[in-house]
């Protein structure tokens, strides 16, 4: 009697213990799409498994081991919400969609430097368009969801300064724009305007090296609503002379 009583003991210890290790398996969910959609960011839960943008946390499969391979995972209603191929837990390529059926985000990874997403708006077209490079954002191109451009940034290689910039307004003109002239002073040539399109003003900024700031150098022009030119003023590190 003893000795049957030791192994239901075991045996119910074992039990318990496989359970506890379940437990920590990670099982098939599915997501409402309120669950699944950042109010602002679209659906990010999958950013943290990318490791090419710093992310540092590992899918695990059913039985416990880094996930391999091709990986669904789906709406409550039964529509697809990604599609991703792991390597050793992490995502090297995938597809995100809204419970509409469209496209919501593309990702690649080139190589271990580079990858890039691509990002929609629920009507298929074009939000935006990330390119990292060591794991950091180097060109960002956004989109209105008119298909209008919304604004660029292009910055170095190694993302330390910005080499163009620009904004746009919806109706398709130009808002602003600044681009690099000299890269050893840090120089750029900054324009803005108005909706109608017309010049707004014009002059030079320096790159503060210490906060990274743009400071107004040098003359700059002011225009009215029609494009005239009706002021200059002339600036030092950003303060008026």
């Amino acid at each position: 009697m003893n000795k049957l009583l030791y192994i239901a003991f075991l045996f119910s210890g074992f039990t318990a213990g496989a359970q506890r290790f379940a437990d920590q398996i990670p099982q098939t969910k599915k997501y409402s799409e309120e669950a699944a959609l950042d109010a602002n960011g679209g659906i990010k839960m999958y950013n943290r498994l990318i490791s090419e943008i710093g992310g540092d946390s590992i899918r695990y499969n059913k039985e416990g081991y880094n996930l391999q391979g091709w990986q669904e995972d789906y709406y409550s209603n039964g529509k697809v919400l990604h599609k991703g191929f792991y390597v050793d837990g992490q995502i090297k390529v995938f597809k995100n969609y809204f419970e509409n059926g469209q496209i919501e985000r593309s990702f690649i990874s080139s190589d271990p430097a580079r990858c890039s997403v691509d990002i929609y708006y629920p009507n298929g077209k074009v939000k935006k368009q990330i390119l990292y490079y060591n794991g950091n954002a180097q060109n960002e191109y956004s989109y209105f969801d008119n298909g209008n451009p919304e604004s660029i940034i292009e910055k170095d290689k190694d993302v330390q300064f910005i080499f163009k910039k620009s904004n746009f307004y919806q109706n398709g003109y130009t808002a602003s724009e600044l681009e690099l002239i000299d890269k050893k002073t840090k120089k750029y040539r900054s324009k803005e305007y108005y909706e109608n399109g017309k010049l707004k003003e014009e002059g030079i900024y320096t790159l503060n090296s210490e906060n990274k700031e743009l400071l107004k150098d040098g003359e700059w022009t002011f225009y009215d609503l029609h494009g005239q030119a009706v002021k200059k003023e002339k600036f030092k590190n950003g303060i008026m002379q």
